[in-house]
C-alpha cells in the first residue's frame, strides 16, 4: 500500500525531543489574528522561527500537518498529494482547493516556491537535505512526526505548535478537550456494552511478490494508543519501532493472537485489499480464530491511522460500533 511503505519508511528516523515553544499572544477565535507582534517557536530540530505575525500562507508536507491545520480553521495554499489526503483523510475534509505540491516524500521545491508561503510546515519524514531546502523559500516549522513513548501527547503537542504559529490557539485547545471527551465517552462505552478489556489486533498490510507482509499498530503505535486509552487491550506481542509503534510480522506469525477482534482500515483507491482478496484462500489466514469466528473488522475509509483528534475521533466511534454488533 502506497502510504504504508512511505509510512514504513518514516520509521527508521529517529524520534527527536520537541523543544520548548517560544511565546506569542493568545487568539481568542479559531481565525488567524492579525497582530502584528512576532512570533517566536523553536521546532523539533531546536531551529530559532521567526514569523511577522500568525502565518496565513502555509503549505503543509504531511497529511496529518494538513488535518492540523484544517482542524485549527486555516486552509493550507499548498499539500502534498491532495488526492491521497483526500482520500484518506475524511475526518478533516479541505475547504479550499490548496495547490497540490507533489509527494509527500518528495514536494516539488519550485511549486512550494511559487506559492510565496509564510510558513512550511514539515515533519521529520522527510530527508534533512529536502528541509534544508525548503528553509530557502521559507520558515520551516519541523515537527517530530510520531513518539512512541508518548503518541497522543505528541499529536497534541505539535497540534499546539501549529496554532501558535498560526494565531489558532484557542481552536487547538478545543479540539483537544473534544479528544478527550471523545476518549471518555468510547470508555465508558465499551465498559457498558461490557467490551472493557477486550484484546484488540490493528494491522495494515501490503503484498510485495505475491507475498503478503503484516503491520502491528503496537500499544506504542498511535492507534494502539488510542485503544488502551479507551479500554481495549492490545494483543500484539512484536516489538513496534520508537516513533511509530509498527511492528513487522507475516500471516503465520499472526497464529499466537488467539480469541482477539482483528481490526484494519483498506481504502477504495487501493487496488487490493490483502486480508479480503491476496488472503481469501490462504490456510494460515483461514484457520485462524478469529477469521472463522466472524471477528475481522475492516472499519470505514477515509479515518487516517497517522492524524490528528479529529481522525482519532473517527477511529474510536468506528471501533467502537463495529465491536458491539
Amino acid at each position: 500500500m502506497r502510504r504504508h511503505l512511505l509510512a514504513l519508511t518514516a520509521t527508521s528516523t529517529a524520534a527527536l525531543a520537541l523543544a520548548a515553544c517560544g511565546t506569542t499572544e493568545s487568539a481568542s477565535t479559531t481565525a488567524p489574528e492579525k497582530a502584528t507582534q512576532q512570533i517566536t517557536l523553536t521546532d523539533a530540530t531546536g531551529a530559532k522561527i521567526t514569523l511577522a505575525g500568525p502565518a496565513q500562507k502555509v503549505v503543509a508536507t504531511e497529511w496529518n500537518v494538513v488535518e492540523s491545520l484544517v482542524t485549527l480553521g486555516v486552509n493550507p495554499v499548498g499539500v502534498a498529494d491532495v488526492k491521497g489526503y483526500k482520500a484518506w483523510d475524511t475526518a478533516a475534509p479541505l475547504k479550499n482547493a490548496p495547490k497540490d505540491i507533489g509527494t509527500r516524500g518528495e514536494p516539488s521545491m519550485d511549486t512550494i516556491a511559487a506559492l510565496s508561503p509564510d510558513l512550511i510546515v514539515a515533519t521529520n519524514d522527510l530527508p534533512v537535505a529536502a528541509v534544508k531546502q525548503l528553509r530557502k523559500i521559507a520558515p520551516v516549522l519541523e515537527l517530530n512526526a510520531a513518539d512512541a513513548a508518548d503518541q497522543i501527547g505528541r499529536m497534541k503537542q505539535n497540534l499546539d505548535l501549529i496554532a501558535r504559529a498560526t494565531g489558532t490557539a484557542a481552536a487547538a485547545t478545543q479540539a483537544n478537550k473534544e479528544f478527550d471527551a471523545k476518549v471518555a465517552e468510547g470508555r465508558k462505552q465499551l465498559a457498558d456494552a461490557g467490551l472493557a478489556g477486550r484484546p484488540v489486533a490493528f494491522a495494515d498490510a501490503y503484498v510485495v511478490s505475491n507475498q503478503v507482509s503484516v503491520r502491528p499498530y503496537t500499544s506504542g503505535s498511535l492507534i494502539g494508543a488510542v485503544n488502551n486509552a479507551i479500554g481495549l487491550k492490545n494483543a500484539w506481542k512484536v516489538t513496534g519501532d520508537k516513533s511509530y509503534g509498527l511492528g513487522t510480522t507475516d500471516v503465520e506469525g499472526l497464529s499466537g493472537l488467539g480469541d482477539v477482534e482483528f481490526a484494519y482500515i483498506g481504502n477504495a483507491s487501493e487496488p487490493s485489499d490483502p486480508f479480503t482478496k491476496d488472503l481469501a484462500k490462504n490456510a494460515a489466514w483461514t484457520t485462524l480464530p478469529f477469521v472463522q469466528q466472524g471477528n475481522v473488522h475492516r472499519l470505514p475509509d477515509g479515518i487516517w491511522m497517522f492524524g490528528g483528534p479529529k481522525s482519532l475521533q473517527a477511529y474510536i466511534d468506528a471501533v467502537i460500533g463495529a465491536l458491539k454488533k
